[in-house]
């Protein structure tokens, strides 16, 4: 997920009880408070992507859309870029 994506999801209320949740998990499991920074990153690599489906299914699909274009783009600009470099040799 890209940041301003990220930014939108911790606008939501739900994603913050969840991330206050996570912290009182692993801060309970590690024997002391793991700070709400370390709390957060982690949510969100691990966690944002499937809540985001399952409560938020339209704008995942959306955001799954703009990723497989983004692959596409890629994967066509190596392509080009081997082939001209081909070219050169």
């Amino acid at each position: 997920m890209k940041i301003d994506q990220l930014r939108e999801l911790l606008k939501d209320k739900r994603v913050i009880e969840e991330i206050n949740r996570h912290l009182w998990i692993e801060s309970q499991k590690a024997g002391y408070s793991i700070g709400i920074e370390r709390a957060t990153d982690e949510w969100l690599r691990l966690y944002a992507e499937g809540w985001m489906k399952y409560h938020l299914p339209e704008k995942f699909t959306v955001l799954q859309a703009k990723k497989r274009k983004g692959a596409a783009r890629t994967k066509r600009a190596e392509k080009t870029k081997k082939a001209v470099s081909r070219s050169k040799k």
